[in-house]
């Protein structure tokens, strides 16, 4: 659909000269940076945006400061054109603690939050969603604030380049997309990959306004920008512009890689270099001029070389309090009690209405999850309660939604993210791996990225494989995220109330097996510190740790063993990461002996680390090895004999505890 919005004649034009110093300055920045890689100050990779210069420069110039910006691999012209501190930049690219990262980033992630620059990113295509969610971040809070996301032709291979787009289409949001289609993804051509000549023509797709301009024309990106801007902010919708454009050196600054390009082909466009282009527009009048901001450009370099080489490195020492942004200071918890009984979807609803009755800055979105309420019914009356705009429902793309929360959550929201059933969260790994969890770190403490995700995780309602699995232990792996699993109602509601209330990406995994449980729940609002764990019941004989379903299963195991003369303490960690291994350490030192329960398969589960933990800090306490009691290592299986038997139950915890003796 063509855009019929023209704003040009009210667009301040910056100075060509003020264009070429901005596209003069990337270009060196671009070129001393390979100098530094081939010395070997500059490690790793870093990707080369030389022949790219007129699309960041005009992208740039039509900007408020208030707007934002993602970038991606190759990013250093969009952060110079957006006005980042060279000097900082040089500084991150050397890795030292002056830089933009404190030398945590790289090249490939420079971030300048007060800039509005949110961030560039290694993973080819991640950047479209968390632009997509800064953006309804702009929407919920109010602003006209419009989002500019830079990817490449490459990324518009990828699933999350229509999830992003498609997603902005359908919430109406105010983000501009950026194709920058320089022709080659790594070697391979664009016809060999791609069935369509333009990206542009995907926008009909999405009755997303488009262009095409010529991207090394610093001139028509502006006219172009400007265009897609203003049409962007007066109507609040997405627009996709597409700059014809080429890279002029290799994908990434590694010289182990052969030039597959043709030289004809490379040739043609260092004949329509940008730069000399727009020197050749300049009158000869400029010619002192043009000398003197090239000398300015060179020693800006220069000056900010020689400070980074003399900048220290980041202490090691400092690392781990960058992973995690503080915890919030909670009140104590209440203890269950207060004589009304409440249902475990019951409570998690109630956490969120109470949240979101607290912080307007709490959304909910997720599939089916406004008029419908969930397919589990978990956001019952959300909606209704507070609106199509805090309670939304999103296509089919975990992925997409996901990703967006991740912008939403650096830019001023608290999002709560429901996965329908929870094995789906296998479609957004890379946004909450690569981007949520790493967010923080990479951006040197920058952000903070305060999103929940949750859904009903486990087995036990005959759903076979695919809906079954229990994966707590693939995200207590990561560093940066913090993972809760609830064991009754009164814990899921105060611990979701503390994972929204938390700045760091929260999963919370509601058990299927406890979804119709019911206990005692205030009615008041309150929150659970993550990180304690709860002594479900004392003991002297023996500990059980167990955590979600296998909870119930271990009180039922400690009433028989009782009766037998067996006093066992039961613990539920109620948070697998944090752990709070000072309660479980002190019942070891109490009972001397240990199992481990949980529904998940054993193997590399949480309790082989549970027992790892143990063995390390209490195995003078220990009186025999610590056992596990766990699920076998195979898929879920459907019928319904067959998923009993494979779910552990109070049979097998009470006959590990007789095995120890």
């Amino acid at each position: 659909m063509a855009s019929t919005v023209d704003q040009n004649a009210t667009l301040e034009r910056p100075p060509l000269l003020a264009l070429y110093e901005q596209m003069l300055r990337i270009r060196r920045f671009e070129e001393h940076t390979q100098e530094l890689f081939n010395s070997g100050e500059v490690v790793g990779t870093a990707h080369s945006a030389i022949g790219q210069e007129a699309v960041a420069v005009g992208a740039g110039a039509v900007l408020r400061p208030d707007d934002y910006i993602v970038g991606h691999h190759r990013s250093h012209g969009h952060l110079v054109a957006r006005g980042a501190d060279v000097y900082r930049m040089v500084a991150e690219l050397l890795g030292r603690e002056t830089g933009y990262c404190k030398g945590l980033g790289g090249s490939m992630h420079i971030a300048d939050v007060s800039l509005g620059i949110l961030g560039c990113n290694g993973i080819v295509g991640a950047g479209l969603p968390i632009g997509v969610g800064a953006a309804l971040s702009a929407r919920v809070r109010g602003t006209d604030q419009v989002v500019v996301v830079f990817f490449g032709d490459g990324a518009a291979g990828q699933g999350l380049a229509h999830e992003a787009m498609n997603l902005a289409a359908v919430w109406k949001l105010p983000v501009v997309f950026v194709c920058e289609n320089n022709g080659f993804q790594l070697s391979a051509e664009w016809e060999e990959i791609r069935p369509l000549e333009d990206v542009a023509a995907r926008a009909a797709s999405y009755d997303m306004p488009s262009a095409i301009a010529d991207g090394n024309d610093v001139q028509a990106m502006l006219d172009a920008m400007g265009e897609a801007v203003a049409h962007t902010r007066a109507t609040g919708r997405p627009y996709l512009l597409e700059a014809k454009t080429f890279r002029l050196q290799q994908h990434s600054m590694r010289a182990n890689l052969p030039e597959l390009r043709s030289e004809d082909v490379v040739r043609s466009w260092w004949e329509r270099d940008p730069l000399v282009r727009l020197e050749r527009q300049l009158s000869d009048a400029d010619r002192a001029q043009l000398d003197a901001i090239r000398e300015r450009v060179e020693a800006e370099f220069q000056d900010a070389l020689d400070a980074a080489r003399g900048d220290a490195v980041l202490a090691e020492d400092q690392l781990d309090a960058i992973v995690y942004a503080p915890a919030p200071e909670l009140p104590a918890e209440p203890g269950p009690g207060g004589g009304r009984t409440l249902g475990y979807l019951g409570a998690v609803n109630e956490a969120m209405a109470q949240e979101m009755d607290a912080d307007e800055s709490v959304v909910v979105i997720g599939e089916d999850v406004a008029r419908l309420g969930g397919i589990f019914q978990a956001t019952k009356g959300l909606h209704e309660r507070f609106g199509a705009a805090r309670v939304r429902n999103t296509p089919i793309s975990e992925g997409g939604f996901t990703g967006a929360a991740v912008g939403a959550a650096m830019t001023g929201l608290r999002p709560i993210v429901e996965i329908q059933i929870f094995d789906f969260v296998t479609m957004a790994m890379d946004a909450i791996v690569n981007q949520a969890a790493k967010m923080r770190f990479m951006t040197g403490g920058q952000t903070t990225i305060p999103m929940v995700v949750r859904g009903p995780g486990g087995g036990g309602v005959r759903l076979a494989a695919q809906h079954s699995q229990s994966l707590e232990a693939w995200f207590a792996h990561i560093p940066g995220l913090k993972v809760v699993v609830p064991s009754g109602p009164y814990d899921a509601k105060g611990l979701l109330a503390a994972a929204i209330r938390d700045d760091n990406p929260v999963i919370f995994i509601e058990s299927k097996s406890l979804l119709f449980s019911e206990e005692e729940v205030p009615e008041e609002r309150y929150a659970i510190e993550l990180g304690t764990a709860a002594i479900k019941r004392a003991g002297t004989d023996v500990t059980i740790i167990a955590t979600q379903g296998m909870v119930t299963q271990a009180l039922r195991a400690a009433g028989r063993l009782s009766r037998d003369g067996i006093e066992a303490e039961v613990i539920d960690p109620r948070t697998i990461y944090p752990l709070d291994l000072e309660t479980i350490v002190a019942s070891v030192a109490r009972t001397n002996r240990v199992v481990v329960a949980h529904e998940a398969v054993g193997f590399c589960g949480f309790g082989a680390e549970v027992a790892a933990l143990v063995s390390e800090h209490a195995f003078d306490e220990l009186d025999a090895p610590v056992l596990r009691v766990s699920a076998p290592h195979r898929p879920m299986p459907y019928q319904k004999d067959l998923e009993r038997a494979t779910m552990p139950e109070a049979d097998a915890i009470v006959d590990a505890v007789r095995r120890l003796g």
